[in-house]
């Protein structure tokens, strides 16, 4: 939250120009305050997981959050119950009309088919759309993220050599933008994917700006100029076992999985892993929800113009 204090005040420009979130009294007096509405299409198949591990961040702040759950109508979801589904999801066709100050896409297990081949491609087209017209800020996660950036901007996903697989360290490149205000300037995030980006395809995009980067894992956090489209590559997200899960599942299928990098101590898995990214996580989505959702969505929702992308 902002610490309101006079703008003549010599702390405040000293304070502005450290990238700490000072507010003079004549524009808090001006602010309207509602609850924000968060719209989470939940692509993962561990829906209860993933929505739990959002929500968890959303509820780190003093903002009033609403949160709504989207599932795609062109896929049935396996391994959920169409209780809970009915119970407390919606389709698309139920809140396409209905306007959002932010949104989450999620990641999903599709990264090796091509985008065209997903099932629910031609409805999440039309969500990304609605995305430009019907909400403010909108947060690509993971297979999200590469999602949006190949839908909007043209940047088309690689396949890796090997699966991304652990917990990596990553560089703040903007220590100027709001989104990383507050972190340090090497931080730890997750991964668990088997297809990247090219930092030179992001790069030669004008529309974007790489914000966190990391020598191994590749661009991190990206965002347009203004903040109304995010991508993060990684899971900053995840619980503490989340990777340990993964790591066993396939283990116990028998299939080819390397002990995810960085994670146990000694690269043993018979040891409890080592949480090391929460805080950084938990300040990401604080950061999202004030500074470019809470402090710039219009309080009449109404009044969200459509996303203007920059000339390639």
């Amino acid at each position: 939250m902002p610490l309101i204090i006079p703008k003549t005040l010599p702390a405040y420009d000293a304070l502005y120009e450290e990238n700490v979130f000072v507010m003079h009294r004549e524009r808090a007096l001006s602010q309207h305050i509602r609850p924000l509405e968060i719209l989470i299409l939940n692509l993962m198949p561990t829906k209860i997981a993933t929505e739990t591990q959002i929500a968890r961040l959303l509820a780190n702040t003093p903002i009033q959050v609403h949160m709504t759950l989207l599932q795609t109508a062109s896929h049935a979801a396996t391994h959920v119950s169409a209780a809970h589904l009915e119970a407390f999801y919606k389709t698309f066709d139920e809140v396409k009309n209905d306007r959002y100050d932010g949104m989450i896409i999620t990641g999903a297990p599709v990264e090796k088919i091509d985008f065209e081949q997903v099932d629910y491609w031609q409805e999440l087209c039309e969500i990304m759309d609605f995305s430009e017209t019907n909400v403010y800020s909108t947060l690509h996660v993971c297979w999200g993220a590469q999602a949006g950036l190949y839908y909007h901007y043209g940047i088309r996903k690689q396949l890796l050599d090997q699966k991304m697989f652990g917990v990596f360290e990553h560089k703040v490149t903007r220590p100027s933008n709001p989104l990383v205000r507050g972190f340090d300037e090497v931080f730890y995030a997750p991964h668990s994917r088997h297809t990247g980006i090219s930092r030179e395809d992001v790069l030669n995009c004008k529309a974007l700006r790489i914000l966190a980067e990391s020598d191994e894992a590749g661009p991190f956090l990206m965002s347009t100029e203004n903040g109304r489209q995010i991508f993060v590559t990684g899971h900053p997200e995840y619980d503490k076992y989340t990777l340990d899960a993964e790591y066993k599942r396939d283990v116990g299928k028998g299939l080819p999985i390397a002990v995810p990098k960085n994670y146990y101590p000694n690269d043993d898995p018979e040891q409890p892993p080592l949480f090391r990214w929460r805080a950084h996580a938990h300040l990401l989505y604080e950061n999202w929800l004030n500074y470019y959702v809470y402090q710039n969505t219009p309080y009449d929702l109404g009044a969200i113009s459509k996303v203007e992308h920059e000339e390639e």
